[in-house]
C-alpha cells in the first residue's frame, strides 16, 4: 500500500513540474460567459487540467460557485421548465374529468313515450319525481357489465332528460351529441331553432377529505353515483332553461324599450291591443313556467334524504347563480308588466276618448235634428 502511495505522489510530483497550476487570469477567461449548472470547468476541454479535477482535490477552492441558479442570470431555461411544469399541472387536473353538457332544445318532452321507447336504459328512479328521466347507456358486453361495473359512473353514459325541454348529458363526446339528442327530438315539442349549450365536468377522487370540493368549471366529488348525476343534471338542465326564458324576457324589454323611445320622440305609440294582449300572454307564461314547469324553487328529493346531496346541490346552486338569475328576470317582467299597464291605460284612455267623440255626435246630431223641427213647425204656422 506504501508502494502505491509512493508511486501516485512521485507521478503528483513530475506532472506539476511539468504542468503549471492554473491562475485566476487563466480560470477566469477559460470561463464561458454563462455556466452550466453543475459544473464550470470542463477537464476535457484542457487535457492538462483533467488530473487536477480528479476526486481527491475536489475540494480546492474556486473563485465562481459552482451552484449557480439560472432565474439569477436570466436564463430562458427557467421559464421554460417553469412553462413546463404549469401545462404539466393541467394536464393532471384533466385526467379524470368527466365532460357534461347541458342543452335546452324545446319546450316540452314527452317522457312517457321517451320512457316507452327506451326500456332498457332506464334508470330506476330513486325519488318521486316525474318532471325527470335518467338514461344510462354501455358499450361493455352484458358479462363485463354484470361484473360490478353499473355502480362506476365513469364507465358509461348517461342522459338526463327533463320535461320542461332540457337533457343534460354525462360522458359523452361531442361528436356523439348529435345521436343523442336525436333520441329526445323524437319526443320533443316546440323545438327551438336553435339550441343553447352550456358544458361543466365532474371529476371523482374516492381519496378526497371531504364529500365534495369544487374547482374552476367543475366539482370534484369522493363518490360519484347516479344520485349524483341527478343532482347535477337537475341543476343544470335548470340553468340551462332559466338562460333561455331570461332571453325571451329580455327580447320583451328590448320591445317596449322601443316602444317608449318612440313615445319619447312623437308623443304616441302605434301597438293595436291585440298585441299588447299577446305579451301579457308571453310574459305570465314564461313565469309560470319557470315556478312551475321548470321547478325553480323545489327542493331536491335526493337532497333532503342524505347531507352530501344537499352540499352539492346548494354548491352548483350558487355556482350558477340561480337564485340571483332568477331575481334577475322577475325584475325584468315587473317592468314588462309596469310598461304593459301603462300602454293598457293608454288604449282604454284611446277608447273612452272615442267613445266620448261617439257621445258629442250622437247629441249634436240630436240637436241638429230638434232644430230642424222647430224650424219646420214654426215656418208651417207662419205659412
Amino acid at each position: 500500500m506504501g508502494r502505491w502511495r509512493a508511486a501516485a505522489s512521485l507521478l503528483f510530483n513530475h506532472f506539476l513540474t511539468k504542468t503549471p497550476f492554473p491562475s485566476y487570469k487563466f480560470l477566469h477567461h477559460s470561463l464561458p460567459p454563462k455556466v452550466p449548472k453543475r459544473l464550470l470547468l470542463s477537464p476535457s476541454s484542457n487535457p492538462s487540467l483533467r488530473f487536477l479535477f480528479t476526486r481527491p482535490f475536489s475540494a480546492l477552492p474556486s473563485q465562481v460557485s459552482i451552484y449557480t441558479i439560472d432565474s439569477d442570470h436570466g436564463s430562458p431555461d427557467f421559464s421554460h421548465q417553469n412553462h413546463g411544469f404549469i401545462s404539466q399541472r393541467e394536464e393532471e387536473e384533466e385526467i379524470g374529468k368527466i365532460p357534461i353538457k347541458a342543452y335546452f332544445l324545446c319546450t316540452s318532452i314527452d317522457l312517457k313515450s321517451l320512457q316507452a321507447g327506451n326500456l332498457s336504459n332506464i334508470v330506476p328512479p330513486s325519488s318521486r319525481s316525474s318532471n325527470y328521466i335518467a338514461l344510462r347507456y354501455c358499450d361493455f358486453p352484458p358479462d363485463i357489465a354484470a361484473l360490478g361495473m353499473k355502480n362506476k359512473v365513469c364507465g358509461y353514459r348517461y342522459m338526463v332528460v327533463f320535461q320542461y325541454g332540457s337533457a343534460v348529458l354525462f360522458n359523452i363526446e361531442d361528436h356523439e351529441v348529435e345521436s343523442y339528442l336525436e333520441i329526445v327530438r323524437r319526443h320533443a315539442s316546440g323545438l327551438l331553432p336553435e339550441m343553447r349549450k352550456d358544458d361543466y365536468a365532474v371529476k371523482e377522487q374516492p381519496l378526497l377529505a371531504k364529500d365534495m370540493q369544487g374547482g374552476p368549471d367543475y366539482i370534484v366529488l369522493k363518490t360519484l353515483d347516479t344520485d349524483s348525476v341527478r343532482i347535477i343534471g337537475s341543476v343544470l338542465g335548470q340553468s340551462i332553461a332559466l338562460d333561455y326564458f331570461v332571453s325571451q324576457v329580455d327580447g320583451m324589454v328590448e320591445e317596449f324599450a322601443g316602444i317608449n323611445r318612440a313615445m319619447e320622440k312623437t308623443g304616441t305609440f302605434t301597438m293595436d291591443r291585440t298585441k299588447l294582449i299577446k305579451l301579457v300572454g308571453k310574459a305570465n307564461s314564461n313565469l309560470a313556467d319557470v315556478i312551475l314547469k321548470v321547478g325553480l324553487f323545489e327542493r331536491s328529493e335526493i337532497a333532503w334524504r342524505e347531507a352530501k346531496y344537499a352540499q352539492i346541490y346548494e354548491y352548483l346552486r350558487e355556482e350558477y347563480e340561480v337564485t340571483q338569475r332568477f331575481g334577475n328576470l322577475d325584475f325584468k317582467l315587473k317592468f314588462v308588466e309596469h310598461n304593459i299597464h301603462f300602454l293598457q291605460e293608454v288604449i282604454q284612455n284611446r277608447r273612452s276618448d272615442l267613445l266620448e267623440w261617439c257621445v258629442i255626435f250622437l247629441l249634436t246630431f240630436e240637436n241638429v235634428i230638434a232644430i230642424y223641427e222647430i224650424v219646420r213647425e214654426s215656418t208651417g204656422v207662419s205659412l
